[in-house]
């Protein structure tokens, strides 16, 4: 299994009540060069992207997409971590 046809979503609700989307998956973009190796992390809420940026994780890892995903709800569901890119950023960084 890998995060090709199997991508990463976790639930989880800020506490001033949003519900927000964490997504990791492999990216689909054609301006990309290397695309299919390129895993991306997104944050949505309410059809608006608050958050996008690459990974240093390999498609492969799920594991890893999994355990970050759930680190991620449980920083944004405290308050400890803000729903944008700069604050999510060192957690991507180091999930491989």
């Amino acid at each position: 299994m890998s995060l090709r046809g199997n991508p990463v979503s976790e639930p989880a609700t800020l506490p001033d009540g949003r519900a927000v989307s964490i997504e990791l998956r492999v990216l689909d973009d054609d301006y990309i060069k290397d695309r299919s190796r390129t895993v991306t992390l997104e944050l949505r809420s309410g059809g608006q992207v608050l958050a996008s940026l690459l990974t240093v994780l390999e498609p492969e890892q799920t594991t890893e997409a999994r355990r970050l995903a759930h680190e991620l709800r449980r920083r944004l569901e405290d308050g400890s971590l803000a729903p944008t890119a700069g604050a999510i950023e060192p957690l991507a960084d180091a999930a491989g």
